[in-house]
């Protein structure tokens, strides 16, 4: 979005991106059109409080909520650390417990761009052999999962896997509107795609990730944990990726893969 844009501009974006009228989003604020229309027109200077209560009925991002602010000239409201920032020391040991936890089976930690930032030891043997130019850093999950020097080749139902991934990445960018997020469905799209990628069975319940390994065919179901509530921007936007096995096959093969393996005499 252009940084440039007033915040009555910014708000007729949001509200046309989650597809409201103005009568729609003024019922859901309990304001009434007239005052909508003039703050999206520019004729009425909100206040700090307006803004923030329409960012909640649009389900603002976070970050998008502070450029909202920041274009009304108000300070800020949501703080930005690093992850590996002092004050997101808590968060930090949470989600390091949780990983941890999570073995033998893989688990990791995601942000908005889908960019690595953190995975447990199960993730490691999953990774090896992969084109070194795939692994980053940073290291992007989508890019990984999909390129044809990635894990595609390893991933038996690829269509189906692949019709997942770019439905969550759509969502994504519908939700935020992070131009960098379409450019990587952009550059993913231009990726080889299997013959049956137009194909996806809805009629299964969940969608497994099924991978080709040495001793058959690993089935696994991802599940998605994210912060409740959070108040900081990176935390907002982290997401934990774990995964369990889908049957006894694979329960095998995940606590065999963790088991270390004796050093060679050689």
């Amino acid at each position: 979005m252009n940084n440039s844009q007033t915040a009555g501009a910014l708000l007729r974006q949001w509200r046309q991106r989650r597809r409201l009228s103005q009568l729609d989003l003024a019922c859901e604020a309990e304001i009434s059109t007239r005052h909508l229309s003039f703050v999206e027109t520019g004729r009425s200077h909100p206040s700090r409080e307006m803004l923030l209560h329409l960012a909640e009925q649009l389900d603002i991002p976070l970050r998008e909520r502070n450029r909202l602010l920041g274009a009304a000239g108000y300070a800020p409201l949501y703080s930005q650390h690093a992850l590996q920032d002092p004050a997101l020391d808590a968060a930090r040991s949470a989600i390091e417990q949780l990983l941890k936890a999570h073995e033998p089976y893989p688990a990791m930690t995601i942000d908005r761009h889908w960019n690595l930032l953190a995975a447990n030891a199960s993730v490691g043997p999953f990774l090896a052999g992969l084109a070194p130019h795939l692994l980053g850093p940073p290291l992007n999950v989508m890019r990984v999962s999909l390129h044809p020097d990635g894990l595609a080749p390893r991933i038996v139902n690829l269509a189906q896997w692949r019709a997942h991934l770019l439905a969550r990445l759509r969502n994504d960018i519908a939700i935020s509107g992070d131009e960098q997020l379409q450019a990587l469905l952009d550059e993913l799209l231009t990726y080889p795609a299997p013959d049956d990628a137009e194909e996806h069975d809805h009629s299964t319940v969940l969608t497994p990730l099924q991978f080709r390994t040495d001793e058959g065919v690993l089935s696994l179901i991802g599940t998605i944990t994210v912060f409740g509530t959070p108040n900081d921007v990176t935390l907002s936007e982290l997401a934990l990726e774990t995964f369990f096995p889908a049957d006894a096959a694979s329960a095998d093969y995940l606590r065999k893969l963790a088991v270390p393996q004796p050093a060679s005499d050689d």
